[in-house]
């Protein structure tokens, strides 16, 4: 066999080993529910959960916990998911700028025996080129 035809193999399967590793670590959106149930079954895998905050009448959010002269690193929330299952959700970094403006959170992480514990936080915020209103005044004959 030439040189270049094992050079080839070589980078062949280096690419398909960084496939597969890079498939091994991602992870599946579910609901709190499944998140709960693959905890009970002792899966730890990470998992990708989609809700809403929890708000009250007023629009302000319900159970959130952030003091960052007790514990920086700490901070707390509910979650309701697609399903309108409420979690309550530990991050243990700050809090996430416009976290309150958010319109639709995106968590990943796993279930800890009654909580579930948050690695990363994606917010979906409202568009900040929001379509204003365009008058049109048109001439009269």
């Amino acid at each position: 066999m030439k040189k270049s035809h094992i050079i080839g193999i070589i980078i062949i399967a280096l690419a398909i080993g960084i496939i597969m590793s890079s498939v091994g670590d991602a992870s599946t959106y579910v609901s709190f529910g499944e998140a709960i149930e693959r905890a009970e079954e002792g899966n730890t895998t990470k998992v990708h959960v989609v809700g809403r905050l929890k708000k009250d009448a007023q629009g302000h959010i319900i159970n959130m916990s952030y003091d960052p002269l007790i514990d920086p690193n700490y901070f707390a929330f509910t979650l309701i998911d697609t399903n309108r299952v409420e979690q309550r959700v530990v991050y243990y970094n700050p809090k996430p700028q416009d976290f309150e403006r958010s319109e639709q959170i995106v968590i990943t992480g796993s279930m800890k025996q009654d909580v579930f514990v948050a690695d990363k936080i994606l917010l979906k915020c409202p568009s900040k080129y929001v379509e204003k209103e365009i008058q049109t005044t048109t001439a009269g004959l």
